[in-house]
Protein backbone atom coordinates (compact mmCIF):
# COMPACT_ATOMS: atom_id res chain seq x y z
CA UNK A 1 0.00 0.00 0.00
CA UNK A 2 2.98 2.25 0.45
CA UNK A 3 2.54 3.08 4.20
CA UNK A 4 5.96 1.48 5.36
CA UNK A 5 8.02 4.27 6.60
CA UNK A 6 11.53 2.34 6.74
CA UNK A 7 13.43 3.09 10.44
CA UNK A 8 16.02 4.67 8.94
CA UNK A 9 13.54 7.75 8.35
CA UNK A 10 13.92 10.25 10.86
CA UNK A 11 11.66 10.37 13.87
CA UNK A 12 9.75 13.44 12.72
CA UNK A 13 9.28 11.39 9.09
CA UNK A 14 7.85 9.23 11.11
CA UNK A 15 6.22 10.84 13.32
CA UNK A 16 4.90 12.60 9.88
CA UNK A 17 3.56 9.03 8.36
CA UNK A 18 2.14 8.22 11.47
CA UNK A 19 0.12 11.44 11.97
CA UNK A 20 -1.33 11.04 8.05
CA UNK A 21 -2.95 7.54 9.30
CA UNK A 22 -4.48 8.63 12.53
CA UNK A 23 -5.89 11.77 10.99
CA UNK A 24 -7.83 9.80 8.55
CA UNK A 25 -8.85 7.36 10.90
CA UNK A 26 -10.06 9.93 12.94
CA UNK A 27 -12.12 11.13 9.83
CA UNK A 28 -13.72 6.95 9.84
CA UNK A 29 -14.04 6.41 13.31
CA UNK A 30 -13.70 9.07 15.86
CA UNK A 31 -10.75 8.22 17.74
CA UNK A 32 -8.76 10.89 18.32
CA UNK A 33 -5.53 11.35 16.39
CA UNK A 34 -3.50 12.56 19.01
CA UNK A 35 -4.34 9.77 21.04
CA UNK A 36 -3.36 7.21 18.52
CA UNK A 37 -0.14 9.07 17.48
CA UNK A 38 0.96 8.90 21.48
CA UNK A 39 0.44 5.43 22.12
CA UNK A 40 2.14 4.79 18.72
CA UNK A 41 4.99 6.97 20.06
CA UNK A 42 5.11 5.43 23.42
CA UNK A 43 4.12 1.65 22.39
CA UNK A 44 7.12 1.88 19.60
CA UNK A 45 9.52 4.13 20.75
CA UNK A 46 8.37 6.54 18.33
CA UNK A 47 8.42 3.72 15.40
CA UNK A 48 11.47 2.40 16.17
CA UNK A 49 11.16 -0.68 17.74
CA UNK A 50 7.32 -2.64 16.79
CA UNK A 51 6.98 -6.20 18.28
CA UNK A 52 7.33 -8.74 15.68
CA UNK A 53 6.94 -6.50 11.75
CA UNK A 54 4.83 -4.30 12.24
CA UNK A 55 2.59 -4.10 15.75
CA UNK A 56 3.65 -0.74 16.73
CA UNK A 57 1.13 -0.40 19.73
CA UNK A 58 1.95 -3.40 21.67
CA UNK A 59 -1.29 -4.88 20.92
CA UNK A 60 -0.84 -8.67 22.49
CA UNK A 61 -2.48 -12.19 19.90
CA UNK A 62 -6.50 -11.94 20.04
CA UNK A 63 -8.78 -14.11 18.18
CA UNK A 64 -9.52 -11.55 15.48
CA UNK A 65 -5.47 -11.94 14.68
CA UNK A 66 -4.03 -14.06 11.98
CA UNK A 67 -0.48 -13.31 12.35
CA UNK A 68 1.23 -13.31 15.40
CA UNK A 69 5.20 -13.30 17.55
CA UNK A 70 6.53 -13.92 20.95
CA UNK A 71 7.90 -11.04 22.40
CA UNK A 72 9.75 -10.58 25.57
CA UNK A 73 8.61 -7.57 27.05
CA UNK A 74 8.25 -6.27 30.83
CA UNK A 75 5.00 -5.89 33.14
CA UNK A 76 4.66 -4.27 36.18
CA UNK A 77 3.66 -7.22 38.45
CA UNK A 78 2.83 -5.94 42.21
CA UNK A 79 4.92 -2.55 41.22
CA UNK A 80 8.02 -4.55 39.57
CA UNK A 81 9.10 -4.61 36.42
CA UNK A 82 9.45 -8.38 35.08
CA UNK A 83 10.54 -9.72 31.58
CA UNK A 84 7.80 -12.16 30.48
CA UNK A 85 7.59 -13.89 26.94
CA UNK A 86 3.98 -13.29 25.64
CA UNK A 87 1.84 -13.37 21.60
CA UNK A 88 1.41 -10.41 20.30
CA UNK A 89 -0.05 -9.87 17.26
CA UNK A 90 1.83 -9.07 14.17
CA UNK A 91 0.72 -7.33 11.02
CA UNK A 92 2.18 -6.52 7.24
CA UNK A 93 2.09 -2.33 8.04
CA UNK A 94 1.96 0.29 9.77
CA UNK A 95 -1.47 1.23 8.67
CA UNK A 96 -2.76 -2.50 9.03
CA UNK A 97 -0.75 -1.38 12.79
CA UNK A 98 -2.97 1.34 13.09
CA UNK A 99 -6.21 -0.03 12.11
CA UNK A 100 -6.55 -2.08 14.71
CA UNK A 101 -5.36 -0.18 17.36
CA UNK A 102 -8.49 2.23 15.69
CA UNK A 103 -10.45 -0.68 16.38
CA UNK A 104 -9.56 -1.88 19.38
CA UNK A 105 -10.25 1.21 21.26
CA UNK A 106 -13.54 2.22 19.46
CA UNK A 107 -14.85 -1.12 19.47
CA UNK A 108 -12.95 -3.54 21.72
CA UNK A 109 -15.13 -4.31 24.69
CA UNK A 110 -12.61 -3.68 27.06
CA UNK A 111 -12.61 -0.49 26.19
CA UNK A 112 -16.45 0.04 25.64
CA UNK A 113 -16.91 2.10 28.58
CA UNK A 114 -14.12 4.65 28.50
CA UNK A 115 -14.99 5.16 24.25
CA UNK A 116 -18.66 5.64 25.46
CA UNK A 117 -17.61 8.45 28.06
CA UNK A 118 -15.26 9.83 25.00
CA UNK A 119 -18.78 10.15 22.89
CA UNK A 120 -20.41 12.60 25.27
CA UNK A 121 -17.64 14.34 26.57
CA UNK A 122 -14.80 14.51 23.70
CA UNK A 123 -12.16 14.96 26.21
CA UNK A 124 -8.83 12.66 24.92
CA UNK A 125 -7.20 13.28 28.48
CA UNK A 126 -10.36 11.08 29.98
CA UNK A 127 -10.27 8.77 27.37
CA UNK A 128 -6.49 8.32 27.64
CA UNK A 129 -6.71 7.39 31.59
CA UNK A 130 -9.80 5.12 31.17
CA UNK A 131 -8.04 2.99 28.43
CA UNK A 132 -4.69 2.45 30.42
CA UNK A 133 -5.23 0.72 33.32
CA UNK A 134 -6.72 -1.88 30.60
CA UNK A 135 -3.80 -1.24 27.75
CA UNK A 136 -0.92 -1.86 30.03
CA UNK A 137 0.20 -2.95 33.61
CA UNK A 138 2.24 0.44 33.91
CA UNK A 139 0.51 2.61 36.97
CA UNK A 140 2.03 5.85 35.08
CA UNK A 141 0.55 4.44 31.51
CA UNK A 142 -1.83 6.84 30.83
CA UNK A 143 0.27 10.39 32.23
CA UNK A 144 2.90 8.90 29.48
CA UNK A 145 0.25 8.91 26.76
CA UNK A 146 -0.93 12.63 27.86
CA UNK A 147 2.37 13.88 28.33
CA UNK A 148 3.12 12.51 24.87
CA UNK A 149 -0.20 13.14 23.18
CA UNK A 150 0.32 17.17 24.66
CA UNK A 151 3.68 17.62 22.73
CA UNK A 152 4.46 20.46 20.09
CA UNK A 153 5.44 18.20 18.04
CA UNK A 154 3.15 15.58 17.86
CA UNK A 155 0.34 18.82 17.50
CA UNK A 156 2.36 19.72 14.41
CA UNK A 157 2.19 16.80 12.64
CA UNK A 158 -1.04 16.26 13.31
CA UNK A 159 -1.73 20.28 11.83
CA UNK A 160 0.56 19.36 9.01
CA UNK A 161 -1.64 15.50 7.85
CA UNK A 162 -4.54 17.73 8.19
CA UNK A 163 -3.49 20.60 5.80
CA UNK A 164 -2.93 17.62 3.37
CA UNK A 165 -6.54 16.35 4.00
CA UNK A 166 -8.23 17.19 0.60
CA UNK A 167 -10.99 19.24 1.21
Amino acid sequence: MGTEVPMEYTRNERLGKVARIAVRLEAETGLPAQLLVAQWALESKWGQQPAGQANFFGIKKAGRHAKCCTVTTHEVVKGRSVAVDLEFADYDSLEDSCGDYAWLITHGAPYREAWAQYQVDKNVHNLASGIAHIYATDLQYGQLVTRIAEQSNVAQAIREARAKVPA
